[in-house]
């Protein structure tokens, strides 16, 4: 027997209704902060990762699912949203329009990681992109944003964990320093975080393993060793915070994944969801646009799993809207009565009504049952009798509104009327 791949999952339709709020209030809160829709391909030319994620990372080095398509050419299927979003933001001239541009998409990426909980080989992510200003005050609209979406699903105990992660002219010296402090302590940790040594230092300060957290611990902090510029960015945004009475931590371990991140890094914490408190990540990308050979252009984002979410929404106990009912189900019996129900379904849904038929050859009480089950508010019922004398019987399920008779030919009229 076949079955999904294994990191990937069908959404089925009782967990639609999950994903039909997640979807219409993101697009809501979005687009009240201003935010545009946009779609990036599902794949890219693998340098666009190789360049824009950078080499050393996880996702480049261990997660990709890339291939050579049948032009020669090296493919990869999406692993994040941010390095395409900024090269269709360079490829169609987008820095000519008023700045900042802001943007947001959702849709599947791909990523060869270990499955859990929430985290899938392929999972659909959200994105929102603010590109073209380096005002602190950007980087709050963007975590506002982020802040007001989870607070509007009804997530609690909502936090920031917030840190800055230098820029190009002071992060090398910083680096240096960590570097030099890991190399002290070569024999304690372990062969991942060897190996970040070498590639990749920030992500030192991420690693998960039990022995490395004392070492972790003790490392030294980037905001201790920030320069003049980046010191007043951060020192900015967190007034900002302070004076919204957003909480926030300063989490020195916070690094995130991908080269590209410069200056803000932060994530959203609720609490009530499991072991992992984050229901989001992001930060700035000041020198993506250049290492895509754009031109220099600042910008700040945030990407958020969307089946952790339902996951989440689950664990709090909110509560998604039910899928909506059919209004009214038609009913027959014999192969004349059942004509005449299929045109009525048609009017009625011209009408805008919610209605669906029985099918097959079943009974009137099968008919009947299967209405209930569906959650119909009304049958609405042709037989051989009711055909002869040209009407059709309309039975409020619910037991409020007595049975009425309602001619044939103005039957959805009239019933359209009932449904108000």
């Amino acid at each position: 027997m076949y079955t999904a791949p294994r990191g990937t999952i069908d959404i089925l339709p009782e967990d639609q209704p999950y994903w039909h709020r997640l979807r219409a209030e993101i697009m809501r809160v979005a687009e009240q902060f201003g935010y545009q829709r946009i779609d990036v391909p599902c794949f890219e030319e693998t340098s666009l990762y190789v360049r824009g994620v950078g080499q050393g990372t996880d996702i480049v080095d261990k997660e990709m699912y890339s291939f050579e398509d049948k032009g020669g050419r090296d493919i990869t299927l999406r692993p994040e949203f941010t390095a395409g979003i900024v090269r269709a933001y360079i490829e169609h001239g987008m820095r000519t329009l008023p700045q900042p541009v802001k943007l947001y998409t959702m849709g599947p990426i791909f990523r060869y990681e270990r499955v859990q909980a929430g985290r899938y080989r392929q999972h659909t992510q959200f994105d929102i992109e603010c590109i073209g200003e380096q005002d602190p005050a950007v980087d709050l609209e963007v975590m506002s944003l982020a802040w007001q979406l989870y607070a509007n699903l009804g997530f609690k105990g909502l936090a920031f964990q917030l840190n800055s992660t230098g820029c190009p002219q002071c992060r090398p010296g910083y680096i240096a320093l960590l570097v030099a402090y890991y190399q002290d302590h070569l024999s304690e940790i372990c062969e991942d975080c060897k190996r970040r040594l070498e590639r990749n230092p920030l992500r030192l300060l991420d690693c998960k393993n039990e022995s490395c957290q004392p070492i972790i611990a003790r490392a030294p902090h980037t905001q201790d060793h920030l320069c003049e510029e980046c010191a007043t960015h951060f020192a900015t945004l967190r007034g900002y915070l302070d004076a919204l009475g957003r909480p926030y931590t300063v989490n020195h371990r916070l690094v995130r994944g991908l080269d590209y991140y410069t200056k803000t890094v932060f994530e959203v914490w609720a609490q009530g969801i499991g072991a992992q408190n984050a229901v989001c990540g992001g930060g700035r990308y000041d020198g993506l646009a250049e290492e895509l050979d754009g031109p220099p252009t600042p910008g700040i984002g945030f990407g958020s799993g969307m089946e952790r979410l339902v996951l989440a929404m689950k664990e709090q106990g909110l509560v998604a809207p039910p899928a909506l009912a059919p209004q009214v189900v038609l009913v027959h019996l014999g192969e004349p009565a059942k004509s005449a129900a299929i045109k009525l379904l048609h009017e009625l849904i011209s009408r805008g009504v919610r209605a669906q038929i029985g099918f097959g050859d079943r009974s009137m009480r099968s008919q009947m049952r299967g209405a209930n089950r569906l959650g119909a508010r009304y049958a609405l019922i042709i037989g051989e009798q009711e055909l002869d004398e040209g009407v059709a019987v309309l039975n409020d399920l619910n037991g409020e509104q007595p049975e009425r008779r309602l001619p044939l030919s103005k039957a959805a009229a009239l019933a359209s009327e009932t449904l108000g």
